[in-house]
């Protein structure tokens, strides 16, 4: 098993780690403009999270704001803001979201959705390599690479 920064994505692990779902957030401000996916015209600075991933998260949209020119940025959809902190069970069960902790992040939602195989995810494209990098060079685990569904999502707990 690969060794990660974050814990195993299980209530207990995650709750011995992060805390109680909502508790311990901050904010980080994003190094581009990011606008709220289902409203574009609502232009987002700043993103609430868990304040063990704040650094990570920083490091991570800094790395995309490195990495490709602010056209890109809008143009691959990596500024359409899907949330991160939602105090919020899974759909359709029991157990908590790694959002309710504000541990992930869910990006362009509309082009990655939910039940898209990862292969037809805009972000599986080859332009979006540094995007999904970034990510994974910070430990962070992404649904759409790891799982093949959910290619929004990118958490700070792997599975």
């Amino acid at each position: 098993s690969r060794a990660f920064p974050w814990p195993k994505e299980t209530s207990a692990e995650l709750m011995k780690f992060y805390g109680r779902p909502g508790q311990h957030q901050t904010r980080i401000v994003s190094p581009y403009p990011m606008r709220l996916a289902w409203d574009k015209s609502t232009t987002i600075k700043k993103i609430t999270c868990h304040e063990k991933v704040a650094d990570s998260l920083q490091r991570i949209l800094q790395s995309v704001a490195d990495d490709y020119s602010s056209s890109d940025i809008s143009k691959h959809g990596f500024d359409l803001f899907g949330g991160c902190l939602n105090v919020r069970r899974i759909r359709g069960g029991k157990r908590w979201s790694t959002h309710a902790w504000g541990i992930s992040i869910d990006i362009d939602p509309a082009r990655n959705g939910l039940r898209a195989n990862w292969a037809n995810c805009y972000l599986s494209r080859p332009e979006c390599v540094d995007f999904v990098n970034a990510f994974k060079r910070e430990g962070w685990y992404g649904l759409g690479p790891e799982r093949n569904y959910d290619g929004m999502h990118f958490q700070a707990a792997y599975r």
